[in-house]
């Protein structure tokens, strides 16, 4: 017998709310290009770094390379 307040479309996000999700992605991810100074090509990278900080996903490594650029690896 279900559990009397489990129900299947809970376990799924419903469309608003994916495109809300996907809106606040692309907001943050243009803010990204602006921090660069409006640079071009890192469109994809920017994307993936907003999804990572938005939908918790793990970002691509040619974002976290471009978190790394100008640190030191040196400990």
């Amino acid at each position: 017998m279900p559990h009397p307040t489990a129900n299947a479309s809970a376990a799924k996000p419903d469309d608003g709310s994916l495109a809300l999700t996907e809106a606040i992605m692309r907001v943050r991810a243009y803010r990204f290009f602006e921090a660069r100074g409006y640079e071009h090509g890192h469109d994809l990278e920017d994307w993936l770094r907003a999804e990572a900080e938005i939908v918790g996903k793990k970002p691509a490594p040619a974002a976290e390379a471009e978190d790394m650029e100008g640190r030191s690896t040196a400990a």
